[in-house]
């Protein structure tokens, strides 16, 4: 299946850009979520009447992304949590938790744009933590968990 790009994708290209993809990706994923539109010719010149619009709308974004990656550069948050005597946790810090905290401090930052890979936090430290604002911009963010 070809689709035209509507905005920039992540490992598959560029605003405006044609390219083919597995049909259920585009059907059930790209189409529906207004990334990208199935590569007729209506719809590529739908398209090139509003490049523009949706170039400037682009920039827009990756403007407010690297705003926020100017207030997140050097933030370290703290999280307090119940704690057993060996450092263990009673539960665990996520994402959520993390995104909360953030916010707490006037960024405005969605959980799934921090990174997790080895999971949610179950023990007593200091963590880093990769912040994924947009497809050119990542930060990292420091996460202290400490006793209550």
């Amino acid at each position: 299946m070809e689709v035209i790009l509507l905005e920039k994708i992540e490992n598959l290209g560029d605003l405006g850009d044609k390219v083919k993809v597995k049909a259920g990706y585009g059907r059930n994923y790209l189409i529906p979520t207004g990334k990208a539109a199935p590569a007729t010719k209506e719809n590529i010149a739908y398209f090139e009447e509003r490049r523009s619009e949706l170039e400037r709308k682009a920039a827009e974004l990756l403007a407010e992304a690297k705003q926020k990656e100017a207030q997140l550069t050097g933030m370290v948050i703290s999280i307090t949590a119940k704690a057993g005597e060996e450092g263990r946790l009673f539960g665990s810090v996520t994402n959520a938790d993390i995104a909360e905290a953030v916010q707490q401090r006037g960024v405005t930052v969605e959980k799934k744009d921090i990174r997790m890979p080895e999971g949610p936090i179950r023990l007593l430290g200091e963590y880093e933590f990769a912040v994924h604002l947009h497809t050119d911009v990542d930060t990292t963010i420091k996460v202290l968990v400490e006793p209550e």
